[in-house]
């Protein structure tokens, strides 16, 4: 079905939803991305800029390569492109990557690096006020709302921000806002709203669409973001035997459109299991995961479904190290996988974790907080750098020995000795719950 809301006169609103349970097709998604720039494409004027900010490789499976690609194809020819990753505080994307994920499609001289730290303006201040009564008082400080600069200096006259709504650790349902203000946003966004989320608990957010994060992210969106052309393409996606499917697509610039997606969603990316696991094992695609700071949502992902007492198993061929970038991979070496409790405690008494909140935040969601043991098998990560951060080490080649992959299928498995485990192929694509803990 295809909706169309009008909102003004130069963007409407475009909701589809699949019409079989295989996901909808390519030339129907071509087909909506070209009604969704017709107007522009119609509208008067020369040397027309466009700036496209899909997802990272991290993303690799939210079908927004292919989204980004189909726009450069239909706006190189008329205007100039460029196209502006949102990797927060990820890794810049290798040559590789983008070709893969791009489909080679898309030169490399087209693509501009998000920097974190150094590439950023302050587009304006949610006050104090406001984060103390959406937090129930957790938090009582003012964020500074910071974004890349080529979004906010007028050099585009469209910018088109691509992405997947999923259940997420920080803000409840990625996407939407969340793009712009932590894929392409400043230190103190990242930070704070982390923390935020970290204060105000994991499972009171994740798998929701109106978290404090996300208000905080609202509130930033009404007052600071209103004068620019911005639109939102949004997906929800799944996959199966390596195929991912596109259920829902949805383009515009209201809420309407993240709200309508987080319900799709809910539907297809939240999975529940009738009792507590009492043995998970994840897997972590080596292309996409090569830190515990993306490898961990092997953690936080389930750690609603996984029983007191519980174990979890992290096969990591592909992981090499903690953080991101050399400081945040310092202070996760340094202060370990630890606890909430104990996190708070630390950031009380040292500076360096104190300046670094979305460190911190991460170290929360890194940790079961004893409730079930957490098993790492890296590719590429010694024993004592592992035990060394507070996760128990195993080594990959003896993990696959027992837990292959290859003879695993999603959900539950028996193995050859009666030992019952609940297998996930991707933890980036979902969220596991039981029911009494959602």
């Amino acid at each position: 079905m295809v909706d169309f809301v009008k909102k003004d006169p130069d963007i409407k609103d475009i909701i589809v939803r699949e019409k079989s349970g295989s996901g909808i097709h390519e030339g129907e998604i071509r087909s909506v991305l070209e009604q969704s720039i017709s107007e522009y494409l119609r509208s008067p004027g020369r040397n027309k800029r466009v700036l496209l900010i899909p997802p990272d490789f991290t993303r690799m499976h939210s079908g927004a390569g292919k989204i980004t690609a189909i726009y450069y194809e239909l706006l190189k020819e008329c205007c100039q492109v460029n196209v502006l990753p949102a990797l927060g505080t990820h890794e810049p994307m290798t040559d590789s990557e983008i070709d893969e994920f791009f489909e080679g499609t898309i030169p490399h001289d087209a693509f501009i690096v998000h920097n974190w730290r150094k590439d950023v303006v302050r587009i304006g201040q949610v006050p104090a006020d406001y984060v103390k009564e959406i937090s129930e008082g957790l938090v009582a400080e003012h964020i500074d709302v910071e974004v890349n600069r080529r979004i906010a200096d007028g050099s585009y006259d469209l910018i088109i921000s691509i992405g997947q709504v999923v259940p997420h650790e920080v803000v409840g349902m990625a996407n939407y806002s969340k793009n712009i203000f932590v894929g392409c946003g400043g230190s103190s966004m990242i930070s704070q709203s982390h923390m935020l989320g970290a204060f105000y608990g994991l499972e009171r957010i994740m798998g929701r669409d109106r978290s404090p994060v996300r208000k905080v992210f609202d509130y930033a969106q009404e007052h600071f973001l209103n004068t620019i052309p911005l639109m939102y393409v949004l997906t929800v996606t799944t996959q199966s035997e390596g195929k991912v499917a596109i259920h829902g697509l949805f383009a515009g610039n209201s809420r309407r459109i993240f709200e309508e997606a987080a319900a799709l969603s809910q539907q297809k990316n939240i999975i529940f299991v009738e009792k507590p696991l009492k043995k998970v094992v994840v897997y972590l695609d080596e292309r996409e995961f090569k830190s515990t700071w993306l490898g961990n949502k092997a953690v936080y992902r389930t750690r609603m479904a996984i029983a007191d007492g519980g174990e979890l198993i992290v096969l990591a061929p592909g992981v090499r190290k903690f953080g991101e970038d050399d400081e945040n991979d310092r202070l996760i070496r340094k202060y370990g996988y630890v606890g909430r409790e104990k996190v708070l405690e630390l950031c009380k008494k040292n500076d360096d974790l104190r300046n670094n909140l979305s460190v911190a935040a991460h170290l929360i969601h890194g940790s079961s907080d004893g409730r079930f043991s957490i098993v790492y098998a890296p590719g590429k990560l010694a024993k004592q750098e592992t035990e060394g951060v507070n996760f128990k080490y195993v080594s990959l080649k003896d993990a696959v020995k027992r837990y292959d992959p290859k003879h695993l299928k999603d959900g539950f498995n028996v193995m050859e000795d009666g030992e019952e485990i609940y297998y996930i192929s991707n933890p980036a694509l979902g969220l596991w719950a039981c029911r009494d803990r959602f």
